[in-house]
């Protein structure tokens, strides 16, 4: 039985955007504590993240932490040439401050003229909306991580991060241009991907 993605992405966009406040936050500490003991993300200098939202995983803590341990943290601007996502370093001042511009698509954005090619990040954490048992990742259909990361080799590593309920049992459909996870971590769970 083959999924179809249309249906899919709006149903798990509702149950995100329904969540409660409390769920949203005990989600957001069970994913931090388990990111804590990966390996990949302890030894990487630059961190690329994104700022939730719609709904997904909360990135506060995350961020927070990063500042705490000296950590670069890179967020993500979409290139309106290209339409791929360039990465800006931001500061802890910046950041509680909330200085950022808002796009368009409902997101908000680092402020500046030009960012860093994906590849110059170390660990990267992306947002999404489905992900199966084979790293495949579906996003909110933009296509912008998949463009961004067509060229950026096996640098950074790619950690997808998002509730238990977008994880799919059944094989999710992967087209030739999508670019799979290396990692997955849910609430409840922790999986490695072979990319």
């Amino acid at each position: 039985m083959s999924v179809d993605l249309k249906i899919l992405r709006k149903q798990l966009r509702h149950q995100r955007r329904t969540m409660s406040p409390f769920a949203q936050k005990h989600a957001q500490q069970q994913v931090l504590n388990q990111l804590l003991c990966l390996k990949a993300f302890q030894h990487s200098k630059k961190i690329g993240v994104y700022l939730h939202a719609f709904g997904e995983i909360q990135t506060r803590h995350i961020i927070e932490y990063c500042f705490k341990q000296h950590k670069e943290v890179y967020l993500p601007m979409i290139c309106n040439m290209n339409q791929q996502l360039h990465w800006v370093k931001i500061t802890q001042q910046q950041y509680r401050n909330n200085r950022f511009s808002h796009h368009p698509l409902g997101m908000k954005e680092p402020m500046a003229n030009r960012g860093l090619h994906v590849s110059t990040l170390d660990f990267l954490i992306m947002p999404l909306l489905a992900c199966d048992i084979y790293g495949t990742r579906i996003g909110m259909g933009g296509g912008f991580y998949d463009k961004t990361l067509a060229s950026a080799g096996k640098k950074p590593f790619r950690l997808g991060i998002a509730h238990d309920f977008q994880l799919m049992e059944q094989r999710l459909p992967r087209e030739t241009w999508d670019q799979p996870l290396d990692a997955l971590i849910t609430p409840s769970k922790y999986l490695h991907f072979k990319r």
